[in-house]
């Protein structure tokens, strides 16, 4: 069975898409931590990360770097930090976290509560970032 990762890069289920090229996708996560939150994945579903051959982990943290800097031309923050987490969706997937303290980072903390039309703003704000840099 396909995850919904798969599903969103086969445009079965819609996200707020931010990057892509042949390899990877990224968007922006619809509970996000803060604001500018995005999931960087690679096309290929492959669960745990570390199961990767090494030209495609070397490639998705290359893509998720852009992505990063697409993020911080956008959303105000001191850096963006990244987890792996993989326990939720069974396919890989970086999280960008755009912070500006620890707290910023914390998955237990309440979700931002976002609506469909500011997500949609912020990708194509990103989105536009990240073009700028090819």
């Amino acid at each position: 069975m396909s995850s919904i990762f798969t599903k969103i890069i086969q445009r079965e289920i819609p996200a707020h898409i931010v990057a892509e090229d042949a390899d990877h996708i990224a968007f922006l996560d619809i509970r996000p931590v803060s604001l500018g939150h995005a999931l960087v994945v690679p096309k290929v579903e492959v669960d745990y990360i570390f199961d990767l051959d090494d030209a495609t982990y070397q490639s998705l943290h290359g893509f998720a770097r852009k992505v990063a800097m697409a993020i911080e031309k956008v959303v105000d923050c001191k850096r963006i930090g990244t987890a792996v987490v993989g326990l939720e969706v069974p396919h890989v997937h970086i999280h960008l976290i755009p912070m500006n303290s620890m707290s910023d980072f914390s998955f237990s903390k309440s979700k931002l509560q976002l609506s469909n039309e500011e997500l949609a703003g912020l990708a194509s704000k990103i989105q536009e970032a990240f073009n700028s840099l090819s």
